[in-house]
């Protein structure tokens, strides 16, 4: 995918590392940005680029969340662009296009664990609340959330 200059697509679970980091796990050792999952042939990762440069990514994972009754279900993991490039649209185009990828390969719903700062952006790209409010660890409040694809 092209829009304006960004390209959209996928790429491997480590060079996700190099923004799920600064924006998910600041100040946290490497580490904690691999998800269990994340090498799995069943697991997508895309990155947004703009010239050669990663600004945005997310995850696919094949997972299901109890509260939800369709079979094949996808969770979002990882979602994130660099801070200097939010606010412009960049989210909402990787996750349409991991969206998108996602429904021609089945998948019927997209849900994730968002955090509570992040609710606003999903609730905007069609997302509902599915859950009570939880902590993560190091990490802070939560929603589960879901899309119909």
């Amino acid at each position: 995918m092209k829009t304006n200059n960004y390209r959209i697509h996928e790429i491997s679970a480590e060079e996700t590392f190099q923004v799920r980091q600064p924006v998910l796990r600041p100040n946290r050792p490497l580490d904690t940005c691999k998800f269990d999952g994340d090498l799995l042939n069943t697991t997508f990762h895309f990155g947004l680029y703009l010239n050669e440069e990663l600004l945005g990514v997310c995850s696919f994972f094949n997972n299901t969340y109890s509260g939800i009754s369709s079979k094949n279900q996808y969770q979002l993991r990882g979602m994130a662009v660099l801070k200097t490039f939010q606010g412009q649209g960049l989210g909402k185009l990787i996750l349409q296009y991991g969206e998108n990828f996602m429904k021609e390969k089945g998948a019927d719903t997209i849900w994730c664990n968002a955090r509570q700062l992040a609710v606003p952006f999903y609730k905007k790209n069609n997302y509902a609340i599915i859950s009570e409010p939880f902590n993560i660890e190091h990490i802070g409040l939560h929603y589960v959330m879901s899309k119909s694809l």
